[in-house]
């Protein structure tokens, strides 16, 4: 048995006092915890990583809902043209989802690039943001809504600040930690050893993003017809 762990209690901070050390003094004490119990994820092996990975997104695809989907893929098909949008990682997923909508033969373009054409009304914009609440891309978001456009957010937090104006929400990832202060949640992450994204920052959502975004696709395949030989034909060819 385990001998008890005796702790200081935590200082007690004054509402002029800095918050943000009385959050890292907390930390602090996880980290004590978690040294005691010998929590640690430096034994794993990167394959045993990539399979907890793996069962992480399977569970995940089981809690996105049929209706949400079925509704971004009728926004998708209705579209006039495609915009989409991210930030950090995410942008990698939007390109590479712009892409394959390029090659289904739709019109895509991603938000910021020089020979982005103006949005309309009839367009939507697709934005991933697990937060759903990134300031730049809250920003343009609201402009696109100005403008007459739909937004389609793929998202951790639909109660979001991009999640109130969105007219189609799709929520991928149920299991980020409850954390209340986000420049923390990382440290709090690696010093617990036991958390239940266990990747850095929005692995988990960014990769199965990325794997809802090509599902999407290949529904979007069966649903207009279009066979793997055609997607060949819109590939690039001057590379």
């Amino acid at each position: 048995m385990q001998p008890p762990v005796y702790l200081p209690e935590s200082p007690k901070f004054g509402k002029k006092e800095n918050v943000r050390q009385a959050r890292y003094y907390e930390i602090l004490i996880y980290y004590v915890i978690a040294s005691f119990y010998e929590r640690s994820m430096e034994s794993h092996r990167v394959q045993d990583m990539m399979m907890l990975m793996a069962s992480k997104i399977r569970a995940i695809a089981n809690t996105i809902s049929d209706e949400d989907v079925g509704k971004f893929i009728t926004e998708l098909l209705n579209a006039k043209r495609i915009y989409v949008m991210g930030a950090g990682r995410s942008v990698l997923v939007a390109k590479a989802f712009a892409m394959r909508l390029m090659h289904l033969g739709m019109q895509a373009f991603v938000v910021g690039e020089t020979i982005t054409p103006a949005l309309d009304t009839g367009d939507i914009m697709v934005i991933f943001s697990g937060s759903g609440r990134t300031k730049t891309i809250a920003d343009i978001a609201e402009t696109a809504t100005e403008i007459g456009a739909k937004i389609c957010l793929i998202t951790s937090n639909a109660d979001s600040r991009i999640g109130k104006i969105s007219d189609c929400i799709v929520i991928i990832e149920h299991q980020r930690d409850d954390v209340g202060d986000d420049a923390v949640e990382f440290e709090i992450r690696q010093m617990m050893g036991d958390h239940k994204s266990f990747a850095p920052l929005g692995t988990l959502f960014e990769t199965t993003s990325m794997i809802f975004a090509d599902a999407v696709i290949s529904r979007l395949m069966e649903i207009t017809k279009t066979d793997e030989i055609a997607l060949k034909n819109r590939h690039t060819n001057i590379e």
